[in-house]
């Protein structure tokens, strides 16, 4: 106990004797002259005419006012001048420097020291200037200071709806006022011209936001209640009543900024809180625009009326506030919350600038433009917080993708096997296909011209013409295999050189069976075939012969070779046989002949056309030309007729 007390002991003496230090040093650094602060002795006012220097003060009939005056209450209806008399002492004579200073007069004026005139607003006529929200500072020049019984002479100019008055003046120290008058500039000035510019740039953000995506209507709601702010914090720091006509009309434009800036917060409010309320919203606007017209038909001299719409356009702004945190306790959103929490302060806050701007509270401090960076801050929370929650969003998006892409790689690669798989297949069965006709039309024909040779022959064939038969089945089966590479066979000069080789086979066995065949053809190319083009005519031309070998049992053959547009070569057989059922043999399905001659000239883009009935059949093969113009040396027409060969 005895070491608490000599420690509570200690304790008490550090905070006296650093109490006392503190005393001192405040005392140290008060100036001497603060001791001889002027102090004011009276504060009067008087009605007084527009113009003209302070008249004998025993002429007018002055009357007590208190600091904070609107004559309005005391003169109910009164629109001009008056005069407000401030009698000050100052202790220490004219020695003493004394500065004079004036945060507000409504709506503009004049001031005197001692009956002489140190400032003058630029209009004392309507439209009047405005010094309502104007702090101003002067320094007395001791010219013009008595030695005792000193008087400041205001002369002030309103209208009695405009709440005319003196506001707070204050005489003192030159170094105290100076400082005092930049706090009161920056309170009514600096911070709401701040607040312009934050809100301008904030209009333009949400302006942009909302071109971009005019679905975002929430965005053009707030960025026209930003323009409507703005407004109204340039109407209240305008000192020049340009470009109304009158302070009436400039009160006027004030109202229905008001009316417009409730409106879109009212509106911004209830879309905000995602509520959708359409009777409600045009009952809002019913009532704003009525409110409207009635500011703009109003008289001037009955402006007095329209602090009914003041006063209702901000209950409705008040109501808002209120009811949001329902719809915030409902929802119980963070956005919703940080909201409802700014309107009900933005609610006090208003209610305390309207208690100042009656001038029910004796101080300088607005708090009004403080709303604003509230607000700034607010949305910068809510931005910051949507941009957080979108870079989850990617960064969940992102992982999913790539999950997605690597099971779709995956199941790529498995459908890229099988397809991979499944062409090797096809072009297996391709390659078998080729093949296997390839043997029936090259070496199955020559198998079956062989037959036919022998089956027609009387006597045993001599070893010579067995060695030759060989042979060219030898020839057909290298031909058959060089297929592959039958890009690189020269083409032959003539359809004549072409048909040669072929002709040459048949025609021992067509004698044999006492077949006539007539060979028509042109005398040269006038487009030249490609090397595969005449692979597949040889072909198709070998298979319809061999055919008529085997079944048709004619006596007459023709085959005609024709160029008929230099842009289609066309092959014709035709023989005067027994036919067969073509219907029957489409339904039934082809021979493999046939499906054989039809697949070789769809590859190449041709067409096959078969026509037969007893004593006629007739087969056109089609093939398309894409190659080089033959030039030739003689005069010749552009297409040549055919020749006939027996």
């Amino acid at each position: 106990m005895v070491k608490r007390s000599a420690l509570m002991l200690r304790l008490i003496f550090a905070l006296v004797m650093g109490w006392s230090c503190g005393v001192a040093w405040a005392q140290e650094l008060r100036p001497q002259d603060l001791l001889c602060e002027p102090r004011i002795v009276a504060r009067q006012s008087a009605k007084a005419l527009p113009e003209g220097p302070p008249p004998d003060a025993a002429s007018l009939q002055w009357v007590d006012v208190p600091g904070l005056d609107d004559w309005s209450q005391r003169w109910p209806g009164y629109d001009g001048a008056a005069w407000y008399r401030i009698d000050w002492e100052s202790p220490c004579g004219r020695d003493q420097p004394v500065a004079l200073a004036v945060v507000n007069i409504v709506m503009a004026g004049e001031v005197f020291v001692n009956s002489e005139l140190i400032w003058r607003d630029q209009s004392l006529v309507e439209p009047l200037s405005r010094s309502w929200n104007m702090p101003r500072y002067w320094r007395l020049p001791k010219a013009l200071l008595k030695e005792q019984g000193n008087s400041i002479w205001v002369r002030v100019h309103g209208l009695s709806n405009q709440t005319p008055g003196l506001g707070r003046l204050r005489i003192g120290h030159p170094a105290e006022l100076k400082q005092w008058t930049e706090q009161a500039t920056w309170s009514l000035r600096t911070i709401y011209m701040v607040c312009i510019t934050v809100s301008l740039v904030l209009c333009l953000l949400f302006s942009f936001a909302w071109l971009h995506n005019r679905n975002q209507k929430l965005y053009g709601w707030y960025a026209l209640n930003l323009m409507c702010w703005a407004l109204m914090l340039c109407f209240m720091v305008m000192t020049d009543p340009w470009p109304f006509s009158s302070t009436p009309a400039f009160a006027k434009g004030n109202l229905l900024v008001f009316i417009a800036f409730t409106y879109t917060f009212c509106i911004f409010a209830l879309r905000f809180a995602e509520l959708s309320l359409i009777r409600l919203e045009r009952a809002l606007t019913g009532l704003c625009s009525l409110c409207a017209v009635f500011a703009l038909a109003v008289p001037d001299a009955q402006m007095a009326l329209s602090k009914a719409i003041w006063l209702l356009m901000f209950c409705l702004c008040a109501l808002v506030c209120l009811l949001f945190p329902l719809r915030a306790l409902q929802t119980r959103t963070p956005a919703h919350i940080a909201f409802s929490l700014c309107f009900v302060l933005y609610l006090g806050i208003g209610v305390h600038d309207l208690l100042l701007l009656t001038k029910a509270l004796d101080h300088n401090l607005t708090l009004t433009p403080y709303t604003t960076l509230l607000s700034m801050l607010v949305i910068a929370w809510l931005l910051g917080r949507q941009i957080v929650r979108n870079m989850r969003r990617i960064e969940h998006f992102n992982h999913e993708l790539s999950l997605t892409v690597t099971q779709a790689c995956d199941d790529l690669s498995q459908t890229l096997e099988r397809e991979h798989h499944l062409a090797l297949s096809h072009s297996r069965l391709q390659e078998r296909l080729r093949i296997s006709q390839d043997l029936h039309d090259g070496l199955g024909g020559s198998l079956v011209r062989s037959i036919a040779l022998v089956e027609q022959s009387s006597a045993p064939l001599p070893n010579a013409q067995v060695l030759s038969m060989l042979k060219l089945m030898r020839d057909d089966l290298r031909q058959m295999i060089d297929t592959g590479t039958s890009a690189a066979i020269q083409v032959p000069e003539t359809p004549t050189q072409w048909i040669a080789p072929l002709r040459h086979r048949f025609a021992r066995l067509f004698e044999e069976l006492d077949i006539q065949v007539k060979w028509c053809l042109p005398a040269y190319w006038t487009h030249a075939p490609s090397p595969i083009q005449c692979l597949t005519l040889t072909r198709v031309l070998e298979e319809a012969l061999t055919n008529v070998i085997k079944h048709s049992r004619a006596s007459q053959v023709q085959v005609r070779l024709e160029i008929p547009d230099s842009r289609e070569l066309q092959l014709q057989i035709e023989d005067n046989g027994t036919g067969f059922d073509l219907d029957s043999t489409q339904i039934n399905s082809m021979g493999v002949g046939m499906r054989s001659m039809l697949a070789r000239l769809e590859r190449l883009q041709g067409t096959l056309v078969i026509q037969s009935h007893p004593g006629r059949t007739e087969l056109r093969a089609s093939l398309p030309l894409f190659g080089k113009v033959q030039r030739h040396t003689e005069v010749q027409s552009s297409v040549p007729s055919p020749q006939s060969i027996w």
